[in-house]
């Protein structure tokens, strides 16, 4: 990749890389962008960002946030991006590559549904082109700031964990998501914490609880009010706030918490519940909340 003879980057740049596997979703990332400001082109060959990137600063009154969609090219590609983020921090730009994935099952759905091939498919099977293009983006994944696995992620959550970390109006609260599930039916993939409540006696052996959710007041009284269950909501709170603190001196704007059960319909929907209400009452010292919460129930109505 040639350099741009005479670059320069003055001021507090900041360029982004939005990046990752074909069908996880960059250009829903590049869409919160945008929205929030950012000046967003999209599939940019790496060989012209430079030169794009010149004529965005050529202007005194152009965006300092600059988000460019890169697709995996030929061989070589995170060589050529590496490069390119030297060369650009060299002339005083801050750069970061936020890494969009999805699991292999996942990415296969989403093609099929939209009858698209692969752009590395060739004459070849949907799954090689994605078992290829994640070869060719291992090197890029390994030096990404944040990676964003979007198997289990509707499009609000989506929108929530961008706009948290990229973004440059609203909160700087931690947005968190927490998310009660079953083991029985699997662990979800992109929890950064996982608490198992299964510690905690099962309501669904006894006969009036067993028809009721751990929202039901009946349920979770009866949960919340077992031996051990506050202190240890008090003590994973505790534990919440030194994962919380790490991550934002890493610059990480979101985390994921599953807490499990057999089911996923009793213990804990009302201990992820009450976890939630924890955590969403937590004030840093101006009064300013420390959290953005929102609480699911992946399993809650399987069974």
């Amino acid at each position: 990749m040639a350099d741009s003879p005479g670059s320069t980057y003055e001021g507090p740049t900041t360029v982004l890389f939005v990046t990752g596997m074909s069908g996880a979703g960059r250009t829903s990332v590049a869409n919160v962008l945008e929205d929030d400001g950012w000046y967003v082109s999209d599939n940019v060959p790496v060989s012209l960002i430079s030169q794009l990137i010149d004529m965005v600063r050529s202007d005194e009154d152009g965006p300092n946030k600059i988000a460019l969609v890169v697709r995996a090219g030929e061989a070589g590609f995170a060589d050529e991006i590496a490069r390119l983020r030297d060369q650009l921090e060299a002339g005083g730009a801050r750069t970061s590559i936020v890494f969009v994935d999805a699991s292999d099952d996942v990415l296969v759905r989403r093609f099929e549904q939209v009858r698209r091939r692969h752009p590395l498919q060739g004459n070849g099977t949907l799954s090689e082109g994605i078992a290829a293009e994640r070869l060719r983006l291992a090197g890029v994944q390994a030096g990404a700031g944040t990676v964003i696995d979007t198997s289990n992620l509707s499009a609000t959550r989506l929108r929530s964990i961008v706009a948290s970390t990229f973004g440059s109006v609203g909160s700087t609260a931690l947005s968190v998501a927490v998310q009660s599930f079953g083991f029985k039916y699997g662990l979800p993939i992109d929890c950064n914490l996982v608490a198992d409540v299964r510690f905690l006696p099962n309501p669904y052996w006894i006969p009036e609880l067993r028809e009721h959710n751990g929202r039901d007041p009946e349920v979770r009284d009866y949960v919340l009010g077992q031996t051990d269950a506050p202190e240890f909501l008090d003590r994973y709170t505790d534990l919440v706030g030194i994962v919380a603190r790490g991550y934002k001196r890493e610059g990480k704007g979101y985390m994921t918490i599953g807490v499990g059960c057999t089911g996923g319909k009793h213990r804990s929907v009302a201990m992820s519940t009450e976890l939630a209400r924890r955590l969403s009452e937590i004030v840093d010292e101006d009064g300013s909340p420390l959290y953005s919460v929102q609480v699911t129930h992946r399993d809650l109505g399987r069974e």
